[in-house]
Order: C-alpha cells, then structure tokens, then sequence
C-alpha cells in the first residue's frame, strides 16, 4: 500500500519555508507527499486526499488562524468518504501565548489525531505517523 500523505498550509497563510522543510522530511522518510502549497483551503486538502488515495492530511499554519481554519475539517472528511483518514495540525495554531495543553486539546477535540507545538521537529511528526499507520 503506497503511504501517500496530503500536506498543506491553511487558510490565508502563506508561509512557505516550514512547508517546503515538511515536504522534504517526509519523502526522504518514504511517504509519497501530496504538498498543495500555501493558500488552502479544507477543501483542497480533501480533495487531494480523495484524488490521491491518501492515508494522512498533515495541515501547517503558522499565522496564527489556525483553530478557525481548521473547525469543522473532521467533519468535511466524513462528509467526503474520509472517515479513517488521519489528522494531523501543527505550527504556531493560535493567536498569542496560550497553554499548549489547552491548545492541543481543542484540535483534537476537533478531530485532529496529533497536535503538533510550534518548533517541533519533523522528525517527531515522522515517528508519529510510521506508529500511526503501523509502519515498521
């Protein structure tokens, strides 16, 4: 089973570099990456999802919108035939300092499988996603 994995940055954020660094990360790790670039919308990250056959939706955002961004995806998934599809958010997620525990609760409140703090490295989210999809 190929390990494709749909990588994106939110909403109106066009943070590119941490972006281009997870795309680089994850197919050096194996993952066919599927990376729709800066500007996306939930819908773009389902529907490469669907065209693609992907196992995992890796969504960054680094401006700090990324809790409205990102309600209702779990949803939308589901909607879309999605229903196993791993969830994963990371980057600067909300606005200010907040309590991480909160934070990360929320996302995954929301639907999110993993909740990632800013600076975390790829290597963690990598660790994560081989364990998720049972990847020996």
């Amino acid at each position: 089973m190929k390990n494709n994995i749909v990588l994106g940055v939110i909403g109106a954020d066009c943070h590119a570099v941490g972006n281009r660094i997870l795309d680089y990360a994850f197919t050096e790790a194996g993952f066919e990456v599927i990376n729709i670039g800066v500007l996306s919308s939930q819908e773009d990250f389902i529907n490469a999802a669907i065209e693609t056959n992907a196992r995992a939706i890796l969504v960054s955002s680094l401006y700090g919108h990324g809790e409205i961004d990102c309600r209702g995806l779990r949803e939308k998934c589901e909607e879309a035939g999605l229903k196993d599809i791993l969830l994963y958010a990371g980057g600067n997620l909300v606005v200010g300092k907040q309590d991480w525990e909160s934070v990360e609760k929320r996302f995954k409140d929301m639907g999110f499988n993993r909740v990632y703090a800013p600076g975390t490295t790829p290597q963690m989210g990598i660790r994560d996603l081989k364990e998720d999809l049972k990847i020996v």
